[in-house]
């Protein structure tokens, strides 16, 4: 976490690009102040152009209300232009806040976002960055303009009167005491109401993601109480923020009236002696409360700018997180033959939980590799190294004699083909969806590839066909429907490498035989991972791998394997034989 000055000094960094548009901003609100602030003075010489009755000097009468109404328009023109310089200057400034946080994204390892909930995240980006807007849209329409005004009114008021203007500067400095203690109390209160917000969130896009699994397993009522105690606890900090930050407003306000009533005595006093005019007391008057009121407005800025500050820390908060590493220069030849091979690798999701130790294999172009093994035993670890999705504590892959971390990532990836047993859909058209890792493909190739995959027939019989648009959380198609349009995007692809990741997992069987004689033609002549809890599906297996607590204790063909009768010989027949482990 960032502390305040920091914070301050990023969010200054985001609004420097617009320094021209500010400058305009700060020029319209001075002509606003000074046409607010010659008001009060037309109004003065109309009044004094009021002697007594029978004795009105109507030509200053008529030249202070026309100058009056001049005044009027040009502050309101110039008002309203500024609040559109304002307007486009802030969100312009939270705009590209946003895109840099959703970059970064695409930077952060796996690691951090694997540690943090989805929900969390979005209301950083989404919710935190919109209340920084709403700060920043009040401190920059009202904070100038109510400094200006300030420094305006007492100017004007020195001149009418210097012992007047004393008084009221002197009582001044307790407005401000009130208001920056307040705020240093709102802004430590404001940060933790952001953060219980991002855990409302984080729970309730949990929860909405999964409710048929709560709904079948009857956690209802535990949801409720969960949420209902986050909800409390975000009352509760809300609350507090909200208590001390509504402090500041009646405080200042009784600071200024005690001014205003200071001024409306010592001038009462001073007109009786002669020393102001009727008028001129109407003015001091006018300006002691103009004087006044930025205070007002500016103790409701400083709460705002609390809260919008304490968002904004978490924004950049995010933006601080430490990125994966950078991608290497070294180019693969365009044409990969598939040589994988891993040298004494070891990795751990956490450094006190060693997961795979001094781990090496060595993979010749076009093999087919089969990992099996128990739940936890490394197997998805191992495909997330080989993607790149974490690099290795120690050791390395190379692919082709390249080490992959010498590689560009993207370069890297459009050599490999990856389907898992976990389906994603993007919102979008069955279309769009196939064509996912090649968006240049024709309709030929698309629709090729789905009859490939045996997705032809159903997406047919959708309501638009092809052009049926898909949801992430779509239950139009059933997972295994899913997980055939997951198989066409790689059948349409046909990368170098092969990962299957129980890739025919949710699939009946009759159109998994269908789809294996899909992937045994792709998979000809090219290298492929294959992990399987089904051992059935892995018996053609050039190699099998047997792995268990992040090593491989077997190797070999499945006729050799079973021949050991070793650790895969117990995992086959416990399948077949229906025995316990």
């Amino acid at each position: 976490m960032l502390n305040r000055k920091d914070t301050l000094k990023k969010v200054l960094s985001y609004v420097r690009p617009y320094t021209v548009s500010l400058i305009l901003a700060l020029f319209l609100a001075l002509v606003s102040v000074i046409s607010a602030l010659g008001i009060p003075v037309l109004v003065g010489q109309a009044i004094d152009g009021i002697v007594a009755a029978g004795q009105v000097d109507f030509a200053i009468v008529s030249r202070s209300i026309l100058w009056l109404l001049i005044f009027l328009a040009t502050g309101a023109v110039s008002q309203w232009v500024m609040q559109v310089v304002y307007n486009h200057v802030t969100y312009s400034v939270v705009r590209r806040m946003r895109d840099d946080a959703f970059h970064k994204l695409h930077r952060l390892p796996l690691r951090f976002l694997d540690a943090h909930p989805a929900g969390e995240i979005v209301s950083r980006i989404i919710t935190d960055a919109e209340r920084l807007a709403d700060g920043l849209l009040m401190g920059f329409s009202q904070l100038f303009t109510g400094v200006m005004t300030i420094l305006g009114t007492i100017i004007l008021m020195v001149y009418l009167n210097p012992i007047i203007t004393l008084v009221v500067v002197l009582v001044t400095p307790l407005s401000l005491f009130v208001s920056k203690y307040i705020a240093v109390k709102t802004y430590h209160l404001f940060g933790r109401q952001a953060e219980v917000r991002g855990e409302a969130t984080a729970l309730i896009d949990e929860h909405i993601g999964n409710l048929k699994l709560m709904q079948a397993m009857g956690q209802e009522q535990r949801s409720q109480a969960q949420f209902e105690k986050i909800n409390e606890e975000l009352k509760g900090t809300s609350l507090k923020a909200i208590f001390f930050s509504s402090l500041t407003n009646p405080s200042t306000r009784f600071v200024n009236t005690l001014i205003y009533a200071a001024v409306g005595l010592i001038g009462a006093f001073t007109v009786i002696g002669g020393g102001l005019t009727v008028g001129g007391f109407a003015v001091l008057l006018s300006y002691a409360n103009q004087y006044a009121k930025p205070f007002n407005e500016v103790s409701g800025v400083i709460t705002e700018l609390q809260n919008a500050l304490a968002c904004a820390n978490r924004v950049f908060t995010l933006l601080e997180q430490e990125e994966q590493t950078p991608d290497g220069t070294a180019l693969l030849p365009s044409s990969v033959k598939g040589a994988v091979s891993i040298e004494n690798v070891s990795f751990s999701y956490h450094p006190d939980r060693p997961l795979i130790e001094n781990f090496s294999l060595s993979v010749s172009p076009g093999q087919k590799i089969a990992i099996v093994g128990l739940t936890g035993c490394g197997k998805t670890t191992l495909i997330n190294l080989l993607m790149r999705f974490y690099d290795v504590n120690s050791g390395c892959i190379r692919v082709d004699g390249a080490d992959i971390r010498d590689i560009p990532r993207h370069q890297f990836r459009q050599q490999f083909g990856m389907v898992l047993q976990d389906t994603w859909l993007k919102t979008g058209t069955v279309r769009e969806n196939i064509a996912l890792g090649k968006p240049d493909a024709t309709d030929e190739e698309i629709v090729d590839a789905a009859k490939r995959a045996f997705a032809d027939g159903f997406i047919r019989q959708l309501p638009d066909g092809y052009d049926t648009v898909l949801y992430s959380n779509n239950e139009v198609l059933s997972q295994g429907q899913k997980q055939l349009l997951s198989i066409a995007r790689i059948l349409l692809r046909e990368p170098s490498i092969l990962i299957l990741d129980e890739a025919t997992s949710s699939i009946d069987t009759r159109t998994e035989i269908k789809v294996q004689q899909a992937f045994d033609r792709l998979m000809e002549g090219k290298t492929s991972f294959v992990v399987a809890h089904r051992l059935s599906t892995i018996r053609e297996a050039d190699v099998i791998l047997v792995m268990k607590d992040g090593n491989i204790v077997e190797s070999g063909s499945h006729t050799e394997l079973l021949n050991k009768n070793g650790f895969y010989a117990e995992l086959y027949h416990s399948q077949f034989a229906g025995t316990a482990l």
